[in-house]
């Protein structure tokens, strides 16, 4: 039953390629009908000879004959591949497409327990999987229902009591295929498991790589991927005992079948109940079976890797968002930025009870300018995480424009928003791709956003400015460039709630300054939630709370709190002295 849930997945693409994937089994059937005929025109020769009736134009023609029929196979042998194989090729890509965009909904807690090898093993090898069974599995199934029966039905027609001896195997092929079918497919299960795990190995040491090699860990690496390599064997060997003996089994009895043609078959051609012509067209017949007899073993081997994989496909996506839209939920083209937290809570799944955000109540009037301040750990992230609704609060309510914004649309809210994340993410391309991120401004707009993220220096340092390649992750880049590329990024999108996450953490203090003027600039026109454990990045604030384990400490203007010799009055004192000490050395 569950492989039959699974199934879903690929019907609509047969339904779609219904007349296709029909005329591509016409095809096939005719192919194997023509097949059909090429004993017969063996059987004529060989009677021909036996009875020494037979001159060499008659053998032309019966030669003549069987090039025909194969010509005509040929061409259709084409078209059924290109229908069919076509068919697997169309379902692959249409099941990688909705696999991909279907991940894309899943929400951020999702991700926290998900390897991103194990996911890349379903976009990979799962789904090559699939397209094996649903192209040539289709083709072989055919084969072993269409011209097994076709086959047996010209043996019944040669002679019916030794077609009767000859399908004597049968029951005991079926019964195998049934049984080690079963323990094939849980095999293959935990074969892919074991591949999703050493994918996420080596897709975790290929991206530490640098880091790897830093501290001299090469050796424990390579033993960790050699260990999750015999792991992946041993799971694999097991499955070979299963497909060893399965295959070999397979060919033993269809041998079986023509021990039993060649002793009672030859008796009976000897007894001349059949021509010597029947005898061999019968063996012809008799091998044509034996293809689709092994055929059973393929097919099942194909279907049953691939039923397992499609299992493991569905289960992904039978996988609901923990975060979507609601069937309240409306559109908001665009907002005054009024945001407001109402005594929020929330703590990560699996944490021990204990809250990362404990009763926070905020009121952030549209247009100002708020820091977060607090050491690390305190929450500051995860209130803007919240904000964003990458995960949903626990209990409380979070409105904007004194709308909960569980009512907005997840997409519209995004649209409000514009974040600077605490670490920067590139992705492969140059600058410019990294900045546009799919926009299409004008270039004095473009050059606009880079001078305000104080990138402009950076841009005239490289040699091809802002169409310079980053590499994977921007690897070319510092941290403090890589940072301002995503400030530059989040300053073009032009929303009214602009959130920066530590945006002057990995920046010198010249950059930091050009940075945190830029962000003031917005205050009055955007509402402006900036986090920092930097005292610079939020002392221009027109409100300033501090955090510490998730609640609320202090709240103020940076002259207030620094009057109030608490955290942040300590921090300050501290990062001042700091400084000062830098210019002095």
């Amino acid at each position: 039953m569950k492989n039959m849930r699974s199934i879903h997945l690929i019907k609509p693409y047969f339904v779609q390629r219904r007349r296709l994937i029909a005329t591509g089994i016409l095809c096939l059937m005719a192919v194997d009908v023509l097949q059909l005929f090429i004993p017969r025109v063996v059987k004529w020769a060989v009677d021909d000879l036996a009875a020494l009736d037979l001159d060499f134009s008659r053998l032309a023609v019966y030669a003549g004959y069987i090039i025909a029929i194969a010509a005509v196979m040929a061409v259709l042998r084409f078209f059924w591949r290109r229908l069919l194989i076509g068919t697997s090729r169309v379902v692959e890509e249409g099941l990688r497409n909705r696999l991909f965009s279907h991940i894309q909904t899943l929400s951020a807690p999702y991700f926290d327990r998900k390897k991103t090898g194990d996911l890349m093993a379903h976009a990979t090898n799962d789904i090559n999987n699939i397209r094996m069974a649903v192209g040539m599995g289709v083709v072989a199934l055919t084969d072993a229902i269409f011209l097994g029966s076709a086959a047996i039905g010209f043996m019944l027609y040669i002679d019916p009591t030794l077609t009767a001896y000859a399908m004597i195997p049968m029951p005991v092929i079926i019964l195998f295929t049934r049984i080690f079918g079963k323990k094939m497919h849980r095999m293959y299960t935990r074969v892919q498991a074991t591949f999703s795990e050493m994918t996420e190995m080596a897709r975790e040491s290929f991206a530490g790589i640098r880091i790897i090699r830093a501290f001299n860990r090469e050796e424990d690496e390579q033993r960790k991927l050699r260990d999750i390599s015999q792991k992946y064997i041993g799971e694999n060997m097991k499955l070979v005992n299963i497909t060893g003996l399965f295959f070999p089994l397979m060919v033993f009895f269809t041998n079986i079948s023509l021990a039993i043609v060649i002793v009672v078959g030859g008796r009976q051609a000897i007894t001349a109940r059949i021509t010597p012509g029947d005898f061999v067209a019968f063996i012809s017949y008799l091998n044509m079976i034996m293809w689709p007899m092994m055929a059973i073993g393929w097919v099942t081997n194909l279907i049953q890797r691939g039923m397992a994989s499609l299992d493991r496909i569905n289960a992904i996506m039978e996988t609901e968002p923990e975060i979507r839209d609601l069937p309240e939920a409306h559109a908001l083209d665009r907002a005054n930025g009024h945001i407001r937290f109402e005594n929020v809570s929330f703590a990560f799944t699996g944490d021990t009870g204990e809250n990362s955000i404990e009763s926070l109540s905020i009121d952030i009037p549209a247009g100002r300018a708020v820091g977060i301040a607090g050491p690390p750990g305190s929450g500051k992230t995860t209130l803007m995480e919240l904000l964003t609704r990458r995960y949903e609060a626990t209990s409380g309510t979070i409105t904007m424009d004194g709308m909960d914004i569980k009512n907005i649309k997840i997409a519209d809210l995004h649209c409000q928003m514009a974040l600077v994340p605490q670490e920067p993410y590139l992705f492969s391309g140059t600058i410019r791709d990294n900045i546009l991120f799919g926009a299409s401004p004008d270039e004095s707009r473009l050059q606009d956003v880079v001078q305000k993220a104080a990138l402009d220096e950076t841009l005239r340092m490289l040699p091809r400015g802002i169409d310079t390649p980053v590499g994977e992750r921007g690897v070319v880049l510092s941290g403090g460039q890589k940072q301002r590329i995503v400030l530059a990024r989040a300053l073009l999108r032009d929303c009214p709630v602009m959130l920066f996450d530590d945006p002057i953490g990995q920046v010198d203090t010249e950059t930091a300054a050009v940075i945190i003027r830029t962000i003031r600039q917005m205050a009055g026109e955007k509402t402006v939630l900036i986090a920092s454990h930097r005292v610079a990045a939020t002392a221009f604030a027109d409100w300033i709370i501090v955090m510490e384990n998730g609640r609320v400490v202090e709240e103020g203007t940076h002259d207030q709190l620094v009057a109030q010799n608490g955290y942040y009055a300590r921090a300050e004192a501290l990062q001042r002295l700091e400084s000062t000490g830098g210019a002095a050395s």
